[in-house]
């Protein structure tokens, strides 16, 4: 399961999406630290197709987490190459210019 939130602002769309079970977790990796707050979030469960979905329509997205990623990757947003890992946990963001 997956915890989304899609915010619409000034005609973009903005997916964050993270896996459930690390919200509330904090990462921490040198000078990077990536926190996984449900006020960002989101604190309802969504599936895997609603996240599919969503992904395609955005224009920019958030995406943390190993279940997260590896399903944006799936869907072709996100290139293997480009995904930034943050004391293990695997981080990408995408914007549609």
């Amino acid at each position: 399961m997956f915890r989304m939130r899609v915010y619409r602002v000034r005609g973009e769309v903005l997916v964050a999406v993270c896996d459930s079970d690390i919200v509330g977790k904090t990462f921490r990796e040198g000078d990077l630290k990536l926190e996984v707050k449900e006020s960002f979030y989101g604190d309802e469960e969504v599936g895997e197709e609603e996240v599919k979905r969503a992904l395609r329509n955005a224009t920019i997205a958030n995406i943390t987490g190993s279940k997260a990623v590896n399903l944006a990757v799936k869907v072709g947003i996100i290139d293997k190459s480009k995904i930034l890992y943050i004391d293990g946990c695997p981080h990408a963001q995408m914007v549609v210019i």
